[in-house]
């Protein structure tokens, strides 16, 4: 299946090229096959073999042309490390089409479906949402440049920014669109340095120039590039003095990004950044149900519960599990019923039917010290919401199974390291502070648990 549809193109020196019907396609041989393809490289072309893949990206249309794109593996080249894929044109008839506005190949992977109206709103990103719908509206023109928006994995920053160009794309046709990953990005400028001819490198920098809303993905992946960093620099100064929107992702704030030149962090701080927290159960609940609405499938209340419940780790997660939900519901040809969400679920998370979620501890200790649960998760520093912040990270380390990171997460996207810290401030506390301990005896009572110590 997926090797009888490959052509042969070319076969020059110690290079083959091949043709594959998509990236897919692409993608999946790499992933799955690349020890094979290594071994036949080797076997027929010797220790200099290359691979070099030709995918139909577009089969054309009256108004627009069928083009190819050429991917050179390096991660199949004999003797060579594994660097990763990298994109780019490397022919020389396709080297003038480079930057055509005809072949959009930077921005093809906007995903259609990543929109406003797909994009659920809560307090875990109702700034970011509110800001990205504003640089859509007027992009270049308002003092959110860069937008810069940061969170853990799997919590929509992705969709978000999408969100942001396809709105673009819509509404003002006119603007050129260019969202790329980081990590392709500076693929596609390796290549481009390869080359012999500086032209290259000046096409490669030339194409992103002249975008209108340039949209980078994962930005982090520039930490300890230089040379990277250098011709970014260079991109963003371009279109920041040109009034053209630049809109930015990461894992962590831009104080946080290691490894990154002072001169590019001071540009990445001009305009406004905003996190993405992990959805509250109210939140999770709206996405479940906006999911399975767009599916064309109706679920019980009791079964959005207990998915809302039982996924406390990342959005990109309960996603999955719903795909899973439905295609056990469609290929099984069963109603969806607890019993079938139960069964689904159970090789991604733990049945905690009993468990307490961190969502509820988190209540429990907001109503008790009468705090707000966006006191409890937000960034105050006050003493009067960072110890009930501290003793609830320290609940849900005693009263859940779920990882640091996780736990983390959900309090406003913080760092494992902060709840290690938690959990030992109260431990110290409960040691000569008679009050923590009323606190803790109090608290117990109202989540109607035992703690295996003696408070």
């Amino acid at each position: 299946m997926w090797f009888e549809p490959i052509k042969p193109v070319l076969l020059k020196d110690f290079e083959i090229t091949i043709a594959v019907p998509s990236q897919h396609y692409y993608e999946y041989l790499e992933s799955n096959y690349l020890g094979v393809l290594k071994k036949v490289i080797h076997d027929q072309l010797g220790p200099l073999g290359r691979l070099k893949y030709q995918v139909l990206m577009d089969k054309g249309s009256q108004n627009r042309p069928a083009f190819s794109l050429l991917m050179t593996s390096t991660k199949a080249a004999v003797g060579v490390q594994d660097e990763g894929f990298m994109t780019g044109i490397d022919n020389e008839n396709s080297l003038t089409n480079f930057d055509s506005e005809e072949q959009h190949y930077f921005d093809i992977n906007l995903d259609p479906n990543h929109s406003f109206e797909s994009y659920i709103e809560g307090t875990c990103n109702r700034l970011a949402r509110s800001a990205g719908i504003a640089v859509a509206d007027r992009p270049g023109v308002t003092s959110f440049n860069p937008l810069f928006v940061y969170g853990g994995t799997g919590l929509g920053k992705t969709h978000l920014v999408q969100a942001i160009g396809n709105y673009v794309k819509e509404h003002t046709p006119n603007l050129n669109v260019r969202y790329v990953s980081a990590e392709k990005f500076g693929n596609q400028f390796i290549q481009a340095t390869q080359k012999k001819d500086r032209k290259y490198i000046q096409l490669f920098a030339d194409y992103y120039s002249k975008a209108d809303v340039l949209i980078i993905d994962d930005i982090q992946f520039f930490g300890s590039k230089e040379k990277t960093q250098e011709i970014f620099f260079q991109i963003f100064n371009h279109l920041h003095q040109n009034k053209k929107q630049l809109i930015l992702t990461s894992d962590r704030a831009p104080k946080d990004l290691n490894d990154m030149q002072e001169r590019l962090l001071s540009r990445l701080k001009w305009g406004l950044s905003v996190d993405v927290q992990f959805p509250d159960f109210d939140t999770r609940v709206a996405i479940i149900r906006n999911k399975m609405e767009a599916s064309g499938i109706q679920i019980p209340d009791n079964v959005v519960d207990y998915i809302a419940h039982n996924v406390e780790s990342n959005v990109r997660e309960m996603e999955g599990i719903i795909i899973r939900l439905i295609a056990h519901a469609t290929l099984m040809r069963k109603e969806i019923d607890l019993d079938l969400a139960k069964l689904t679920v159970q090789t991604l998370v733990q049945d905690v039917e009993n468990e307490i979620s961190i969502d509820y501890i988190q209540k429990i200790v907001s109503e008790y010290f009468n705090i707000t649960l966006e006191e409890i998760k937000g960034k105050t520093r006050k003493q009067e919401i960072v110890l009930p912040r501290q003793i609830a990270m320290f609940y849900a380390k005693e009263l859940t199974n779920h990882s640091l990171k996780a736990i983390g997460n959900q309090f406003g996207g913080r760092d494992h390291s902060t709840v290690i810290h938690a959990i030992q401030t109260v431990n110290n506390l409960l040691e000569h502070d008679k009050k923590i301990e009323k606190y803790l005896d109090d608290l117990s009572k109202k989540l109607k648990v035992t703690l295996t110590r003696d408070i």
